[in-house]
């Protein structure tokens, strides 16, 4: 059944991640112009609603990039050559800070912990005493590699007792894992469009606290595109403009589905996100398969699965995408072969985890695993059932 064309494709990764058909069938209609009275109050909803996604009351700048994008202008807008500041890294996604800060020239102190492991606040501490005048903290709230979520929050109350801003990386949390930017005090939060918003990939997105946006108005060389304060300029007009083209079709389908998000309501998103996430682990370990990293009530993104004894860990997501149609990630680095990553942020419900579970057991066993079939999915359903969900709903 390799070939056939009625395998349907399962896409379960942390990025990009399955687009409603309601948002494709919005950005399939005729391109506007982006000065057009006809865009504008889309721009202007989009621009509101995100301010609601991020829970803030701050500015949500958005570029035509990606997440990464979204990263890189936080370092451009608040560092500069010699600057010093505090990156912390517990996997794939926190090394990018760091790689920032060497293409950015940085004076940087590096909070480096075991992959798997949640950063301590106090690592964090004693990294800014040892790092007088360190102006930021750069750091994670879902670290895709692993599955980890971290204690952002904590974080932040460490950095501001330091006189630090903080920034945080929330490409993979932002709309899946709890996040409450204004109450926990977070100077900067990045994100991206292709994971829990449920867009294709091509937005990013930096939430900016109004200390970030003076701070980078200080020096306002070295950047253009990026540039905070001309972006906010545009954006704070009435109505609101982009000093750059935006990407409309994007603009049009990210539209609906903060229309989708907003009609859910963030709590009960994230309910749904934690919901997932417990039918999965449920899943994997029925068949005594370890968790890799924490076994975290609060790991809402992706689950990280060690790869059982015997099996080759590299070759089950190409057996799952190639087979049975359903992709899901290994892992990164180091980690390449040893552990398995399924999704849930976004656009899921649980019969893609049933499914996703069913396919993985079915390809474990034929790359000579031996798990009993059906015993992770009736787990899953266990845990949907005990929730009293309505399976499709």
């Amino acid at each position: 059944m390799t070939n056939s064309p009625y395998i349907k494709q399962y896409l379960m990764t942390a990025g990009p991640t399955p687009v409603p058909p309601k948002v494709s069938q919005v950005m399939a209609e005729p391109i506007l112009y982006h000065r057009a009275p006809a865009f504008v109050p889309v721009y202007a909803r989009v621009l509101d609603r995100l301010k609601t996604v991020f829970d803030t009351s701050n500015d949500v700048l958005c570029f035509a990039s990606s997440g990464s994008g979204a990263m890189e202008s936080a370092m451009v807008n608040l560092v500069h050559p010699g600057d010093k500041i505090v990156v912390t890294s517990a996997g794939k996604f926190g090394e990018r800070w760091k790689e920032l800060a060497d293409a950015y020239e940085a004076d940087y102190t590096y909070v480096d912990v075991e992959w798997g492991t949640q950063i301590d606040p106090a690592e964090v501490d004693r990294a800014l005493s040892d790092t007088p005048g360190a102006g930021v903290v750069f750091t994670t709230l879902s670290e895709t590699s692993t599955g980890v979520i971290h204690d952002v929050a904590a974080i932040a109350e460490i950095a501001h007792k330091h006189g630090a801003l903080i920034v945080v990386d929330a490409v993979s949390g932002l709309g899946a894992a709890e996040l409450h930017q204004d109450a926990w005090g977070l100077d900067v939060v990045v994100s991206g469009s292709q994971k829990a918003l449920m867009c294709p990939p091509g937005m990013g997105f930096a939430s900016v606290s109004q200390a970030a946006l003076d701070k980078a108005a200080e020096r306002p060389a070295g950047r253009y595109y990026f540039d905070w304060n001309k972006t906010a300029k545009g954006q704070r007009k009435d109505p609101p403009s982009s000093p750059f083209t935006p990407p409309v079709s994007l603009f049009m389908g990210l539209d609906v589905a903060l229309d989708m998000i907003v009609t859910e309501a963030l709590p009960v998103v994230y309910d749904r996100h934690r919901l997932l996430g417990r039918a999965t682990r449920a899943a994997v370990k029925a068949h005594g398969m370890e968790i890799f990293g924490l076994d975290d009530e609060a790991a809402s993104v992706v689950t990280a699965v060690s790869v059982p004894e015997g099996v080759d860990g590299a070759a089950v997501p190409k057996l799952m995408r190639d087979k049975y149609g359903i992709t899901i990630a290994g892992g990164q680095s180091q980690l390449k072969g040893k552990i398995l990553r399924i999704a849930h942020c976004g656009y899921f419900g649980p019969f893609d985890i049933i499914t996703t579970i069913a396919g993985l057991e079915m390809a474990i066993n034929e790359l000579g695993g031996s798990l009993e079939l059906g015993a992770g999915v009736a787990a899953a359903q266990r845990v949907f059932a005990d929730a009293g969900v309505t399976v499709g709903a």
